[in-house]
């Protein structure tokens, strides 16, 4: 079954949920234009989270989606100390104590306080990044009503999820920007194309697979839906369009044609690609130094905030897909009708 039958939308379009990268506007303009906008919402409180679905719900009547993680967090005070002390040179180079930095998550797994902004609103899809909550949470969000859908990197996890009865899975490729939503298995020699991913989860589950990561205009929405994907999910592409939030320092990085990507661990402790800047290349992009997801950012933030006043990126995670020649600085509902174009 295609998106726009199974969801009530006019386009075969996810827009990828950007924790950090947006708000509200980005989703209610992709809704309006005949898509699925998409709220992040890791990165929120409850309060915060019912104000932003409090805008959304005054500005459209389309469905949208509710992203939330699904992660297990374990704090390693020592890991987290032996961590600032590999950053220690950086720290002092911008006169920064690192013993002054508290210690802190930035990214949240879904909970029962978001559960009730969820019954409030009964969105029409809730997904989650890296697998899912647990029975008692997940009841929840079925009993408000919402279609479930859920991120996967291998065929494995697809079955998983197939399992677990969820209403779609996105089939995310390697290719994809920001963090990989693996949970079965974190060897990243298991990581697929998006093509391979979806061409193999398709032969594998019977359920909608939403194809994502490296689809960034016309040609590539075509040959993802000719592969029998129920749609797409696009993130990248968005990242510069009038209603996206990321940085100047950000937007500089994306439209620069000789920028390459990797996937790196050290801004968050979870593998993610972005556009390889100064301390990818001096710690290396992977290392085991790095405290498990998402403890490694807490670290990183000081000397984010130092360079970045400074206007350089060079302690920023500046996530981006492999693919951005179709960011555009328009507005989303301009960039959508030029990717579906011709449809």
């Amino acid at each position: 079954m295609r998106l726009e039958q199974q969801l009530g939308i006019e386009l075969p379009l996810i827009q990828a949920p950007m924790a950090g990268a947006q708000d509200a506007a980005l989703t209610i303009a992709v809704s309006q234009a005949g898509g699925l906008g998409s709220l992040p919402s890791a990165m929120l409180t409850p309060q915060q989270l019912r104000a932003e679905l409090s805008v959304i719900r005054a500005a459209t009547d389309k469905p949208f989606n509710v992203n939330f993680f699904a992660h297990t967090s374990h704090p390693d005070q020592a890991r987290e100390q032996h961590w600032r002390q590999v950053l220690r040179p950086y720290y002092q180079a911008f006169d920064l104590d690192p013993d002054k930095i508290s210690a802190s998550a930035s990214r949240s797994p879904f909970n029962h306080a978001m559960a009730d902004v969820i019954d409030e609103f009964k969105p029409a899809v809730v997904s989650f990044h890296f697998g899912l909550p647990n029975t008692e949470l997940l009841a929840r969000v079925r009993r408000a009503g919402c279609q479930i859908f859920s991120s996967a990197t291998t065929v494995a996890e697809a079955v998983w999820l197939e399992a677990q009865g969820v209403d779609g899975i996105i089939a995310q490729g390697v290719e994809a920007g920001g963090h990989r939503g693996f949970f079965l298995d974190r060897d990243l020699s298991t990581q697929m194309n998006t093509s391979a991913l979806v061409t193999q989860t398709l032969a594998a589950t019977q359920l909608p697979v939403i194809a994502a990561g490296g689809i960034a205009d016309h040609a590539g929405i075509r040959t993802a839906l000719s592969m029998g994907a129920a749609g797409v999910q696009l993130g990248t592409v968005f990242m510069l369009c009038d209603e996206s939030r990321i940085s100047d320092i950000h937007r500089r990085a994306l439209l620069d044609v000789h920028a390459s990507t990797a996937l790196t661990n050290i801004f968050s402790g979870g593998p993610a690609r972005g556009i390889v800047n100064r301390v990818m290349r001096e710690l290396g992009p992977m290392t085991d130094k790095a405290p498990a997801f998402p403890f490694a950012g807490t670290a990183m933030a000081p000397l984010r905030q130092a360079a970045e006043k400074q206007g350089l990126g060079d302690f920023s995670p500046l996530w981006s897909g492999q693919n951005r020649h179709g960011c555009r600085a328009v507005g989303a509902a301009r960039l959508i009708e030029e990717l579906f174009a011709s449809r």
